[in-house]
């Protein structure tokens, strides 16, 4: 005899599984650490100080 299981509970366990892959899926695209997000701002500061270091004044 086939054992017997609660649909709704499989359910769940299917839609939380789906959320973890999802969520599996954005920290590896977007999680940066903070060091990182930290380094690309100062570049970002230090390319733009360069840049207006260039521009030539009539």
């Amino acid at each position: 005899m086939a054992e017997i299981i609660s649909l709704s509970k499989v359910r769940k366990k299917r839609k939380r599984e789906e959320k973890e892959k999802t969520a599996s899926e954005n920290r590896a695209k977007f999680g940066r650490r903070k060091s990182d997000k930290e380094m690309e701002d100062a570049r970002k500061d230090r390319r733009n100080k360069d840049l207006d270091g260039h521009k030539i004044d009539d």
